[in-house]
């Protein structure tokens, strides 16, 4: 596993063309959520406060998307709804749907593939204190934090075996411990410095247990 604390930008310039079979990632949506937003709008859900940060204030320029493409061969970009001028026609789209119940929260997200597959849904509850896994819920430490087990899915429906996999946009590391449960080698990158220091401290830990279900 390598993990930078860079802007990925930088990380991707250096690697050759189609040297990561999947780059699985989360880019920032460009809605604020890590500028306090997100402790803003519990309106009928109390949302916690992950502090103000600027990096979800744009999405990433049109040099990122070219990049991705230019290392990978396969792609799963969450948000590509908020992307679709930097993307191509896919009939592969993922649906989140999130199971959170009546709250002012989305109640999916989508994720852009570039396999040529059908849609493809999966539920699984990320509601505030409630999670799929209740006996072994994780500990959020970001503001757009994916649960484990969503990453494993894809993982599992898409990845082929000896596949190295990628996400330049880390986070809280939850795709990292994905691929590690798995077995897959990895690569992350995470610009924050805050937010790259505790997935340090996560994914080893999360990396470890078994898998959820």
């Amino acid at each position: 596993m390598q993990l930078f604390n860079e802007d990925c930008l930088d990380v991707m310039r250096r690697l050759a063309d189609k040297s990561v079979d999947l780059i699985l990632t989360d880019p920032p949506y460009g809605i604020g959520e890590a500028a306090g937003k997100n402790k803003s709008r519990g309106n009928m859900a109390v949302a916690k406060d992950y502090g103000d940060l600027e990096w979800d204030n744009a999405i990433p320029s049109k040099a990122y998307f070219d990049e991705i493409m230019r290392v990978s061969k396969h792609q799963v970009i969450f948000g590509g709804n908020y992307f679709v001028e930097h993307l191509r026609n896919s009939p592969c789209w993922i649906v989140w749907d999130k199971d959170n119940g009546e709250n002012d929260f989305a109640d999916c997200e989508l994720a852009w593939c570039s396999f040529s597959s059908a849609v493809r849904r999966l539920k699984l509850r990320w509601n505030g204190m409630l999670q799929h896994n209740m006996k072994e819920k994780e500990h959020r430490i970001h503001p757009t934090q994916k649960p484990v087990r969503l990453f494993e899915w894809i993982l599992e429906k898409y990845a082929q075996p000896g596949w190295v996999i990628m996400d330049p946009f880390l986070g809280s590391g939850s795709s990292a411990i994905a691929a590690k449960r798995l077995g897959y080698e990895f690569i992350g990158v995470e610009r924050e410095k805050t937010y790259f220091e505790a997935a340090l401290e996560r994914i080893p830990r999360e990396g470890a247990q078994g898998r959820l279900f």
